[in-house]
């Protein structure tokens, strides 16, 4: 005989409220974690402040914090964490924000403790810390991200690619266009390849997928991969053809951005023929009354800044270029063309 819960039963409303119910049980999870999560780094800040503090009424020394990492660890045998060196991040917390209202009021209460340690171990100083810790938590960095991201100096690099978005788009689209560029992008997490055959090549970028879509940005959408675009002749039946290298949609900002990759020195040919990209795109995909102007990136292997000024000033499609490093040279020569990179990238992505 069936039992009643083995028996599918129509009622009115049940799904919708099945569905409401489960949103709002993981809702709660993930709300309770995240405030273990802040209970914890509240935790271990009070135990960096008492250090701290004793420290520099007491003179307390390090043998003092070995002693009392290994009573701790004796306390609690079943918990991690209560390592001499741990401890000391603890006590660098405290003294990094001086008050517990400060810290916890910071993104850095909302990220792992493991990603504080790195903030605390890599960066020298507070405005640095509290700028990836915003950003490691609006976006959800892993641990390998965030110190990626350190590494190659993501702070300095955003926005800072030549561009002529000043001169082609009304403010404040021409900043809110710069801050979607960076200058250099880098693909060092690609440097990993032992042999220059093609395979190899295509394994290494296949397998750093993640980190590599990560490099153009929060919020882009991936469109597609030699996107075709179509011109009519006017004066024939004939067909102008053209393929867009990578175009991505910024999800946050509402454009569409067309990315170029030439392995090279920057041309002014090169700035020609995304400015025509990008003028299709905006033209063909673009909706004027929902959507900003598209934008164009034109990466490269090397340019020059008079170069790119001029070539630049005689664009009239808002363009920025901006130099990538960190795939090694074995591997670039291992690509049959410029467009290799992008390719293997965007199969995989068409294959999921």
């Amino acid at each position: 005989m069936a039992r009643d819960s083995d028996i599918e039963i129509e009622i009115d409303g049940y799904a919708d409220l099945l569905a409401e119910l489960k949103a709002r049980v993981s809702s709660t999870q993930v709300r309770a974690a995240r405030a273990a999560n802040t209970e914890v780094l509240r935790l271990y800040w009070s135990i960096g402040r008492d250090i701290l503090h004793r420290q520099q009424t007491n003179g307390w020394g390090s043998k003092v914090v070995t002693r009392l990492a290994a009573d701790l660890q004796r306390e609690f045998p079943d918990q991690r964490g209560w390592s001499p060196r741990n401890l000391l991040y603890m006590r660098k917390a405290a003294e990094v924000w001086p008050t517990e209202v400060e810290f916890v009021q910071q993104a850095v209460a909302r990220l792992p403790w493991g990603h504080v340690t790195v903030l605390l171990s890599r960066l020298g100083s507070r405005e640095d810390r509290d700028w990836y810790a915003a950003r490691a938590a609006e976006e959800g960095w892993s641990r390998g991200v965030l110190e990626h991201q350190i590494k190659v100096g993501l702070r300095g690099a955003v926005g800072s690619a030549p561009s002529n978005f000043p001169a082609v788009l009304d403010a404040p689209d021409s900043d809110l266009a710069q801050q979607l560029v960076k200058d250099p992008y880098v693909f060092e997490h690609l440097a990993l390849v032992e042999k220059t055959d093609e395979r190899n090549v295509e394994q290494a970028l296949v397998d750093r997928l993640q980190d590599t879509m990560l490099e153009f940005g929060r919020g882009m959408a991936f469109v597609g991969r030699q996107v075709r675009l179509t011109v009519p002749d006017d004066r024939s039946d004939e067909v102008d053809e053209f393929y867009v290298d990578l175009l991505f949609f910024s999800t946050e900002q509402l454009r569409y951005v067309v990315v170029e990759l030439k392995v090279g020195k920057l041309e002014p040919a090169h700035v020609g023929q995304l400015g025509t990209y990008v003028a299709i795109v905006d033209d063909q995909y673009r909706r004027s009354r929902i959507h900003a102007p598209t934008v164009g990136i034109l990466l490269c292997t090397g340019k020059s800044g008079p170069t790119v000024r001029y070539a630049l000033a005689s664009a009239a499609a808002p363009l920025a270029v901006a130099d990538y490093f960190g795939l090694p040279d074995d591997a670039r020569a291992a690509l049959p063309r410029a467009g290799e990179l992008e390719a293997v990238l965007v199969d995989e992505l068409s294959d999921g």
